[in-house]
């Protein structure tokens, strides 16, 4: 007995967990914390 394979529904399924490893990953994604010089920020404006 052959095997065929459903290449359509494959290929819809593959896209669906893709996007959800996507999702998961924005998720968890922490931004980047930058050090900032409050006093610095101050003097600039003061100029």
């Amino acid at each position: 007995m052959a095997v065929t394979t459903l290449k359509r529904k494959l290929r819809r399924k593959r896209q669906a967990q893709n996007t959800r490893v996507i999702k998961i990953k924005q998720l968890s994604a922490k931004p980047v914390i930058k050090n900032v010089d409050i006093e610095e920020l101050k003097k600039s404006f003061a100029k």
